[in-house]
């Protein structure tokens, strides 16, 4: 995926613009959601970022703040589906891409396919509580998912998370 981003320079005071292609990935795009995913972990939140991509701009971004709200809904992911709700006007994210640093629970799953995201890339899987364990693939439309992607650094702040926990 490529974005083209315009700079503006002026030369004998004339504005001239340069278009600058800078290229964006699902692992750049993950990088982002793992910082959110630290400040989760820096506010004792489980270590959890999304953001929502649309036209290779960040327009919604969330990180876990179940505790800091006292609200049992506010993942990453509902507070970044809130957010990009809000950017574009529109409850429909079709042309979006949410990319979350764990595999989203049922309840995100269910916004998700409500959103009609057209895209959804996370990075580790949850096996105990994660969205394949208990839907089949059919549930979200046709969103298309990308698993794995940065994986290990999205299971090792999780990891690191819980074992500070059980200490």
């Amino acid at each position: 995926m490529a974005v083209i981003r315009n700079e503006k320079y002026i030369i004998s005071g004339v504005v001239v613009l340069f278009a600058q292609m800078m290229e964006f990935n699902d692992e750049y795009f993950m990088g982002r959601a793992l910082v959110l995913a630290q400040q989760a972990f820096d506010e004792d939140e489980v270590p959890i970022g999304a953001i929502v991509i649309h036209q290779n701009k960040i327009i919604g971004k969330g990180y876990n703040q179940t505790e800091k709200l006292m609200d049992v809904t506010a993942h990453a992911e509902m507070l970044a589906i809130t957010s990009a709700s809000q950017y574009l006007g529109s409850k429909f994210l079709d042309e979006c891409t949410l990319y979350v640093t764990i595999e989203p629970c049922v309840m995100c799953a269910g916004a998700i396919k409500w959103a009609r995201f057209g895209r959804l890339v996370f990075g580790s899987s949850e096996p105990k509580s994660g969205y394949e364990v208990y839907c089949s693939p059919k549930t979200l439309n046709q969103t298309e998912i990308v698993r794995g992607v940065l994986e290990q650094d999205c299971r090792a702040i999780m990891k690191e998370f819980f074992a500070r926990k059980r200490k």
